[in-house]
């Protein structure tokens, strides 16, 4: 049952909005008391935009996004929370509410709790065997359950105190992290946290790209990084991330651009050196072709 639906937290949950409404200053991104856990806030609807989400669990508590990837399109809001298992370029909706902001916790994911939890769950004999085909998925909805749904709003309720966040933060983590790899949905991350699969293996190309989207790419080195011949390599990079390498990257560069544009004010060509573009012309065309605005347009947003 979702945490807002809670009968017995009826008093906690209207106290749970506040708190995270009175700690999230801006909208976008607020960082807590807790590292690894923020709060994203926005107060009005977007349209359907590109952006480029990071590794991690989003648990809304208000409001309603819808997240198009890999040809299909998936809801998250207070009934329900997204895990992305690696960074993915995806395109998104937000849908607000009047006077309703959108908000929402932001988890990273911890592979230390994870993987010591993994091997606690194999020694008392909980890893249940997940569909083969799940274990490649970049990202999935999962269902809130009441369980769930009260470490969240412990979770959130805690944000507030900083000394509550020292003294308790890690285990309500720890305890969310639990019930996400104890759901039906989980056969990602358990491949993500174990050696030598397909999922976890690109999870580390995709950490390379991340730190040198700006350098030339070399898809043959990516594919000995993953130990993959070249064929298996596009079809798993595929697979997980729904783009080619050479789409991936581009968006990396592009979704990076329209940060430095918009966040810091360079100016196109600027932007474009920055993230690795040789020509502003052809930055120019592909932003254009990718947000809709032309990058001049887009700075002035």
């Amino acid at each position: 049952m979702p945490w807002h639906l809670l009968t017995s937290f009826g008093v906690l949950v209207n106290n749970l909005v506040n708190n995270l409404a009175s700690l999230s200053t801006k909208n976008g991104y607020n960082k807590t008391a807790i590292s690894g856990v923020g709060i994203f806030k926005a107060s009005d609807s977007t349209p359907r935009v590109p952006l480029c989400y990071s590794q991690g669990i989003i648990i809304i508590v208000q409001g309603q996004k819808r997240v198009y990837f890999d040809q299909q399109s998936y809801d998250y809001n207070p009934d329900n929370y997204l895990v992305l298992t690696v960074p993915v370029p995806a395109e998104c909706e937000t849908i607000v509410e009047v006077d309703k902001p959108l908000l929402s916790l932001v988890i990273d994911l911890d592979m230390g709790i994870l993987g010591e939890l993994v091997r606690v769950l194999d020694d008392h004999g909980h890893v249940r065997q997940h569909e083969k085909s799940l274990e490649n998925k970049g990202l999935f909805i999962s269902q809130c359950t009441e369980s769930f749904s009260c470490v969240v709003a412990r979770l959130a309720d805690c944000l507030s105190s900083p000394l509550q966040c020292d003294i308790i933060g890690k285990g309500l983590l720890r305890e969310i992290f639990y019930h996400v790899l104890t759901g039906p949905q989980a056969a990602p991350l358990f491949a993500l946290v174990s050696h030598n699969t397909h999922l976890s293996r690109m999870e580390r190309v995709l950490k390379h790209l991340h730190n040198s989207y700006q350098a030339n790419l070399d898809v043959e080195q990516l594919a000995k990084m993953a130990n993959m011949s070249s064929s298996t390599f596009h079809r798993n990079f595929k697979q997980v991330t729904a783009s080619s390498p050479i789409q991936y990257v581009k968006r990396i560069r592009l979704t990076r651009a329209r940060e430095l544009l918009q966040d810091q004010g360079l100016k196109v060509k600027q932007a474009a050196a920055q993230v690795g573009y040789e020509s502003a012309t052809q930055f120019s065309r592909e932003f254009s072709r990718y947000f809709g605005l032309s990058p001049s347009e887009c700075a002035q947003n």
